[in-house]
C-alpha cells in the first residue's frame, strides 16, 4: 500500500491560517500551492476536515454561520446510517468550525481581498460650508468639526473602521475623539497631520500663502509634504506655520485661544496682513474685495462680531485708523 504523501510545510501554513497568524506572504504561498493541481486542493480539503474532526474552532464573523451549519448537517445525514446526536455545548464550536470550512473552500484570493473590496465600495462623503456661513458636524467616530466659510472636508463612509483619514480644504476646528488604536489623520497638499485625541485649529485655504495649525490640547505630529524634514510636534499653546512658497515649517508659542473664535461668529485680526484680512471678510460676508498694491503689506489688529456687524461697519472701523480708505463700485469693495 502506497504511503500517503505529506507536505509538512503546507501543514504549517494551514495551521497558521486557522490560528489567525498567517501573513500575506503565507497566504499567497498556500494559494499558489493549492492551485497547482487537483491533488493539492484535495490535500488541503482533507486537512480542513481533519481540523474539523479534531474540534478546532476559528474566529470568523464574515460568513453566514447558520448556513454553514445546515450544510454540515446535510453532509452528516448523507454519510451516516444512523441519526447523529450533537450535544448542545458543542453547537457553537461546530458552527464556528463549519464556517472555517466555507472560508477555506472559497478562493483564497477572494477571501483575502474581500474586506478591502468592501472598504473600497464606501463612497466618499464631502461636507462643505458655503461662503458667508459656518458648518458644525460630528464625524462617525464622535469627533466634533467646525468648518469655516468656504471650507470642505472629504472622508470615506467607512471612516473609523480601520482608519480615520480625511482631507481638508479651508479652515476647520477639530475636537478629536481619543482612540489609541486608530490615529486621526488630516491630509492636505502641503501638510499631513496625525493625532490620537486633541483640540486644534487647521487653516489651509488654496489661496492662502501659509498653512497654520494652532494646538489647544493634546499633541499633534506634522509632516511637511513640500520639504524633507523630521516630523514637527506641537504642544498646547503652540502654533505651526508653513510657507507654501519656500516649504519652510516652523513653530512658536502663541495665544491659541483666539484661533477658533470664528466658531462663535467672531473675526479676530492679530496684526494680520490686510490682504489676509480681506480674504476672511470675503468668505465671511460672501462679497468681493479688491486691494491696492500699496496696502497689501499693511497689518491691522481688531475684533468683530460677524452677526450684528455689516461688512461696511467692519471696513469703516478699519478705515478709522486713517491707514486706508474704501469705496463700493461695480459690485465689489475697493480698498485704497
Amino acid at each position: 500500500m502506497q504511503a500517503e504523501k505529506t507536505y509538512p510545510e503546507i501543514d504549517q501554513l494551514i495551521d497558521l491560517y486557522f490560528t489567525g497568524k498567517a501573513d500575506k506572504a503565507s497566504l499567497d504561498k498556500l494559494e499558489d500551492w493549492m492551485h497547482q493541481s487537483a491533488e493539492h486542493q484535495k490535500y488541503v480539503r482533507d486537512k480542513v476536515e481533519l481540523w474539523f474532526s479534531a474540534g478546532v474552532s476559528g474566529d470568523t464573523t464574515d460568513f453566514d454561520k447558520n448556513k454553514a451549519f445546515d450544510r454540515f448537517k446535510q453532509r452528516i445525514a448523507s454519510s451516516s446510517p444512523t441519526p447523529v446526536s450533537i450535544r448542545p455545548w458543542l453547537w457553537k464550536q461546530i458552527i464556528r468550525a463549519a464556517a472555517i470550512i466555507l472560508i477555506l473552500l472559497l478562493p483564497f484570493a477572494a477571501y483575502r481581498k474581500g474586506k478591502e473590496t468592501i472598504k473600497q465600495t464606501f463612497a466618499d462623503m464631502t461636507v462643505e460650508a458655503p461662503m458667508g456661513a459656518r458648518t458644525k458636524l460630528y464625524l462617525p467616530d464622535g469627533t466634533l468639526v467646525w468648518l469655516n466659510a468656504g471650507s470642505k472636508i472629504t472622508y470615506s463612509q467607512g471612516f473609523g473602521v480601520d482608519d480615520r483619514r480625511l482631507s481638508l480644504e479651508g479652515e476647520g476646528y477639530f475636537e478629536v475623539m481619543h482612540n489609541e488604536k486608530v490615529p486621526f489623520e488630516i491630509k492636505t497638499h502641503e501638510v499631513g497631520l496625525k493625532v490620537l485625541g486633541t483640540k486644534f485649529n487647521f487653516k489651509n485655504y488654496p489661496d492662502d500663502e501659509e498653512v497654520i495649525v494652532n494646538l489647544m490640547e493634546g499633541k499633534v505630529a506634522l509632516h511637511n509634504e513640500l520639504r524633507s524634514m523630521p516630523e514637527l510636534y506641537l504642544e498646547p499653546s503652540e502654533k505651526m506655520t508653513l510657507n507654501k512658497r519656500t516649504g519652510e515649517m516652523k513653530k512658536a508659542r502663541t495665544n491659541v485661544a483666539n484661533s477658533n473664535v470664528w466658531t462663535k461668529d467672531e473675526l479676530f485680526f492679530d496684526e494680520e496682513l490686510l490682504e489676509d484680512i480681506a480674504k476672511k471678510l470675503m468668505r465671511s460676508y460672501d462679497v468681493k474685495i479688491e486691494i491696492a498694491d500699496s496696502l497689501r503689506n499693511r497689518r491691522f489688529y481688531g475684533s468683530f462680531k460677524i452677526i450684528g456687524s455689516t461688512i461696511d461697519e467692519v471696513l469703516e472701523t478699519i478705515a478709522s485708523t486713517n491707514r486706508m480708505k474704501y469705496r463700493y463700485e461695480n459690485e465689489k469693495y475697493i480698498l485704497y
